[in-house]
């Protein structure tokens, strides 16, 4: 292995071994501490730790890296305290998730650090936000996010650098090429022959480097991110090496030729640099031994302090009470002037206002820049705010969902356009696992509203019709807000803006150019979780939200039924149950409206709910009424059968006549 063309301090060579050789030792205490049943798991990145100490130890200490499994030269370069890092194994409280996550699925903003989930490739979109902010602050600083050769094959990873090369974004794209993804070899995994290629389909500048050989690491890197913080743009790299354990200690490595395990254990990063440095008097054995004994010393007394420490007690109330980030949410009420204005204009307008109030505000979406979006909410918004803050993305729905959550960590706010809500489920994977768990996870709060264009009645097909609100009331961590009037779209997008955590923000299409209302002029909010008592009654109980609103009002106005509660629920996470309990209570009969197939829609929740706390006050049984159980029809009159409006006035006619 070649380390004297790469001319490095021999100070900085000395610091570069000791900093492999921690990861190394303290691998070697996991491999026990596994055997021994005091760790659950281990992902082991022996014989690969030239990669992470040369990537960590060329970047500032200020900037971002993104590990993964085999990244743990990178926790210990930025000197996190090994007692956490045991802590974190062992699953105690103070470890960095505790106990609600295990391994390196956690980050920590003290270190710069941001980990990954299971599903790999999201981090790679995040890496692309952490870059966005700092170059939109213009600050000269390059962000750096492993990956794996298996994960290349993801569509996040196709998606992420795409968007890095189209924005200029300064992030190192870092592919550990370690021959298996578990138990696939590279040649059933891609067809080219080298996976630095793949920067050429993107425009992007690449480099394929000896991933055992610590100096060419360190030096190429450093290199190449002093270059990249005065001149932004994204860097592929691609780290050649081996994984000499299993893809974690359960799977073994039978599947691998002993041959091919030979051939790279010669290539032994920490042993080959260590002999070179002691051929060139850099070292001595005696000083070796030292560096051993010092870092045993430090690891035996870390371990002992995360064995003392008790094992977590369970909490119910601590565990629910930190889901969301505290929202210390703030009333501003609204001014006496108002203007009629449609439902779409309300949107805009709070959109804009919302943009001037908040300078670190990012818009993203599809066509939303010079065309305005598709329902020319942000037309005209790039004359006020340019187009860094409002800017225009590719089709790619899950790494925009995720350079969202990068602009939040790395201290920004986001709002990204979802140009259908149906379109979501290109971007469920971030949605769901990585917004709405990370505060839960490790603290990290997601500061994102995603705005979901949605619902039927105006005959767009099976693809640009659905009101999915239910994909997400079901996933803790997220909060859905849908309003049916324009004076609460405009208040309730304030909120959702302001509030830190993230929110899917429902906008009903037929709604934006029909539905009119008198809406304050200024910039005011709303609270989350309180639903609209809209009409008074004592017969029956209408509990609905969006459209199914105004489908309720319509059809008591035509019934010429004036004895009803019909209540808008506004927010569905949070959920206003206590407004639903306190009408039933009067009323004795509910009936449920929504939009959303019946089948496993809020509705049947709240109808469970009702049954649970109230079901000694009701006179009858609990109504649900909601769309036929098949996809979204094109065809008008097909759509009108679908839509539940003419079977709600049915079956609303039958329960007061119960």
């Amino acid at each position: 292995m070649d380390y004297k063309q790469f001319k490095v301090d021999k100070d900085i060579q000395i610091k570069l071994f000791k900093s492999m050789l921690l990861p190394r030792m303290i691998e070697e205490k996991m491999l026990i501490l596994l055997r021994q049943g005091k760790i659950s798991k281990w992902f082991s990145g022996i014989g690969q730790e030239a990669i992470s100490v040369g990537v960590a130890s060329a970047l500032n200490d200020d900037e971002y890296i993104l590990p993964m499994h085999r990244n743990l030269g990178i926790f210990t370069t930025r000197n996190i305290p090994l007692h956490r890092l045991f802590a974190q194994w062992q699953g105690k409280a103070s470890g960095f998730t505790q106990g609600r996550d295990r391994s390196f699925h956690f980050g920590t903003q003290a270190y710069r650090i941001i980990g990954m989930i299971s599903h790999l490739g999201p981090q790679l979109g995040v890496a692309d936000g952490i870059a966005l902010a700092h170059k939109l602050r213009n600050e000269k600083m390059v962000t750096a996010v492993f990956t794996g050769e298996g994960a290349t094959s993801e569509g996040d990873f196709h998606e992420a650098l795409n968007v890095a090369s189209v924005w200029d974004l300064p992030v190192l794209f870092c592919i550990e090429n370690n021959g298996y993804g578990l138990s696939t070899p590279t040649n059933e995994q891609f067809k080219c022959e080298h996976l630095a290629d793949k920067g050429i389909g993107y425009g992007m500048e690449s480099h394929i480097i000896d991933g055992n050989n610590i100096l060419e690491v360190y030096t190429r890197v450093r290199t190449l991110a002093q270059d990249m913080r005065n001149r932004p743009r994204p860097v592929l790299l691609e780290f050649k090496t081996f994984r000499m354990r299993g893809h974690e200690e359960a799977s073994g490595t039978k599947y691998v030729p002993q041959e091919l395990m030979d051939t790279w254990a010669a290539k032994d990063p920490l042993d080959n640099f260590k002999q070179f440095l002691l051929k060139q008097d850099i070292v001595n054995k005696e000083s070796i031994e030292e560096f051993q004994k010092d870092i045993q010393d430090k690891i035996d007394s870390h371990l002992q302090m995360a064995f003392n420490e008790d094992a977590i007690v369970p909490n119910e109330s601590k565990e629910l009470s930190e889901v969301y980030k505290t929202f210390d949410f703030k009333l501003i009420e609204p001014s006496i002037h108002t203007k009629s204005i449609r439902l779409v204009d309300a949107i805009s307008q709070g959109l804009k206002q919302s943009m001037q109030r908040y300078d670190n505000l990012v818009i993203m979406g599809q066509d939303v820049a010079d065309y305005g979006g598709v329902f020319k909410i942000t037309e005209g918004f790039i004359n006020d705010f340019g187009k860094e803050r409002v800017r225009n993305t590719p089709i790619c729905e899950s790494a925009i969902v995720s350079a969202a959550m990068g602009l939040s960590i790395n201290g920004m706010k986001a709002v990204m356009e979802m140009q259908f809500a149906d379109f979501a489920s290109t971007g469920f994977n971030p949605i769901v696992n990585y917004l709405a768990k990370s505060y839960y996870r490790w603290g990290e709060h997601a500061d994102v509203v995603i705005r979901m264009p949605c619902g039927g009645g105006v005959a767009a097909g099976p693809f640009h019709s659905q009101t999915n609100e239910a994909w997400f009331t079901k996933t803790p961590g997220l909060k859905v807000v849908y309003p049916a009037f324009p004076y609460d779209a405009k208040g309730l997008l304030a909120t959702a803006i302001e509030d830190p955590n993230p929110v899917l923000f429902f906008e009903h299409k037929g709604l934006y150019r029909s539905s009119y209302q008198e809406v304050p002029v200024d910039y005011y909010t709303l609270p989350f979780g309180k639903a609209s008592l809209i009409r008074e009654g004592a017969s029956i109980t209408i509990v609905t939200y969006g459209a199914g609103v105004h489908w309720a009002l319509e059809t008591l106005d035509t019934l010429g039924i004036d004895s009803a509660d019909v209540l808008d629920l506004r927010t569905l996470q949070p959920l206003d149950i206590d407004a639903v309990y306190s009408s039933v209570r009067k009323t004795g009969k509910l009936i449920i409206l929504q939009e959303d197939s019946l089948f496993g829609g809020i509705a049947s929740d709240i109808s469970a709910l009702v049954m649970e706390h109230c079901f000694e006050y009701l006179d009858g049984p609990i109504k649900r009424v909601g769309s036929l159980e098949t996809p979204i029809p094109f065809n008008s009159a097909l759509e009108a059968q679908y839509l539940p409006k003419d079977r709600f006035a049915v079956i609303l006619q039958e329960l007061i006549a119960y």
